[in-house]
């Protein structure tokens, strides 16, 4: 990459981050131009050929994937969600959402259709791409870890229908008081996506407890992430989709650094995670197991 290319993409990058920290605020296409430094006039068109969508469309898209998350796992009333959306009364909202995900909030809180949500949100993977950076081989840390008791959800199956198991998990967490605020959050995954077929697909999500997991009807049950060494990177920023950053260690830092890993599953604790924080602000550690 030339380095006219690699300046000319910082300037793209600058809008991104400035969208993330400032959805609340209004984003015309004037303000983003300046932020990039590009002309108005063709500011819109750089954007599309370069991201794969219009800044007004990815605009739209991040406000009300906020939304979907904020109806799906969180307490947050629904006009109170419209109005941070931009829309002055809820029934604009509620048909603006319904146009983009075939539900309306009410219903997507109460049952949502996932399918229609992911499909819906496909257009923003490429600008999310566009962001990432390769880590590097500073960033890791090797740490040596407590062992961790927590309350374990598995799911199993398509990957696509995980926010169930998500809203299930919640709604377990908040009527036990295990909230993320007193209790940290990890995920251990069994199954990459990529190469298992969504019907072998395993993710466990856990909750930290000192205390015994009563029997429940939610299929919560207790378990231990062992202590011991491990590789972790900290990854700042949208966690949708954490297969690059794991690629990475296991394709380029595992074999350069002379480690072997752990006979158990990689997995992550969520520090700080969206819609609770601003997506960019999103904090995760991901953790290799280390013989």
């Amino acid at each position: 990459m030339t380095d006219a290319i690699t300046a000319y993409h910082a300037r793209m990058l600058r809008v991104l981050d400035h969208i993330d920290r400032h959805l609340d605020d209004t984003l015309d296409l004037e303000t983003l131009a300046g932020v990039a430094a590009f002309s108005k006039h063709h500011f819109h068109r750089q954007f599309s050929a370069l991201l794969g969508i219009g800044v007004s469309r990815y605009v739209q898209l991040l406000r009300m994937k906020r939304a979907a998350y904020r109806l799906a796992y969180r307490e947050t009333p629904v006009t109170e969600i419209a109005l941070d959306t931009g829309y002055e009364a809820p029934e604009s909202f509620t048909r603006a959402f319904r146009t983009m995900f075939g539900q309306a909030p009410g219903e997507f809180r109460k049952l949502p259709a996932w399918e229609s949500w992911l499909q819906a949100c496909g257009p923003l993977a490429n600008p999310r791409s566009f962001q990432m950076t390769t880590p590097t081989p500073d960033q890791v840390e090797i740490v040596t870890t407590d062992a961790a008791s927590v309350a374990v959800l598995t799911h199993r199956g398509d990957p696509a229908r995980i926010g169930d198991t998500i809203q299930r998990f919640i709604a377990w967490r908040r009527a036990t008081g295990l909230t993320p605020k007193v209790s940290a959050t990890y995920n251990i995954f069994h199954s990459d996506p990529a190469t298992t077929a969504p019907e072998d697909y395993r993710l466990d999500l856990c909750a930290a407890t000192d205390r015994p997991v009563a029997p429940n009807d939610d299929g919560v049950v207790p378990g231990e992430i062992p202590a011991g060494r491990a590789a972790r990177l900290t990854i700042t920023g949208s966690s949708d989709d954490l297969g690059p950053a794991a690629d990475w260690l296991y394709r380029e830092w595992l074999p350069a650094s002379g480690e072997e890993p752990r006979d158990f599953p990689f997995y992550c604790r969520r520090v700080s995670f969206f819609p609770d924080v601003p997506e960019h602000e999103a904090v995760t550690e991901l953790y290799l197991p280390l013989a």
